[in-house]
């Protein structure tokens, strides 16, 4: 099976057991950074089509309709030189630092994400209006030892609007500066059972308007419980 046949059928696979196919659309649709009217013309439709399917106004859609959904995104990324299908490629294989990353099949608000890990914010409170489209669980000792610039473009998956949990923390002073220094920035940074906080990491995380959220929450049964969010 080439890359692009696995990559059409985890699209076609998430869309079509979504609970809300119409949001998982949008999400992939918006991954491909492909607007409604280059979709619908692909499709063949208007582009009020593709809105009402992922408002949820019209019925969700058969099978035929999302393989040619997922064809018409994967056509649309090959003329752009296959940006898209590159990324996917480059995370099939993970550095042993990113202990679980996934998009969600659904945008999470960020207040269930917090109240679904346990989480306490510390700074940025009134920033978690946003919605997350994915996470990144990261082994912070294991970063800083073998993760290369290249591969840290990975921690952010699909999309930057995700949440970085780090576990392994002392102070959380290292995270937080090499997220400073980086010009991709998440949505969300959650401390794993940090030993302590340290006041230049509260600074950084309130300069760059991040909400930062620590958890206390053992990590298998954090895993456990995001994987069942979104």
């Amino acid at each position: 099976m080439t890359i692009k046949d696995r990559m059409a059928e985890k699209m076609a696979g998430e869309i079509t057991l979504s609970r809300e196919p119409g949001p998982t659309i949008r999400k992939w649709r918006e991954i491909f950074q492909a607007s409604q009217t280059e979709l619908a013309e692909f499709l063949g439709v208007s582009p009020s089509v593709i809105s009402d399917y992922e408002s949820g106004r019209r019925k969700s859609p058969g099978t035929l309709t999302v393989q040619r959904i997922v064809k018409g995104l994967l056509a649309i990324d090959e003329e752009r030189g296959n940006r898209v299908l590159r990324n996917y490629q480059s995370m099939m294989e993970t550095n042993e630092a990113i202990l679980d990353i996934r998009e969600l099949l659904i945008p999470v608000p960020m207040t269930k994400f917090v109240q679904a890990i346990e989480g306490e914010t510390l700074a940025n409170e009134e920033n978690l209006h946003h919605e997350l489209k994915g996470y990144t669980i990261i082994d912070s000792v294991k970063a800083i030892t073998s993760l290369t610039a290249f591969e840290y473009m990975k921690i952010y998956g699909w999309t930057s609007e995700r949440a970085l949990i780090f576990t392994g923390i002392s102070t959380g002073r290292s995270p937080m500066v090499a997220i400073r220094v980086h010009p991709m920035k998440p949505a969300l940074i959650v401390y794993h059972r940090p030993e302590k906080m340290d006041d230049l990491a509260l600074r950084l995380a309130k300069t760059e308007t991040i909400p930062l959220v620590v958890t206390r929450m053992p990590l298998d049964k954090m895993i456990e419980v995001l994987r069942d969010i979104g």
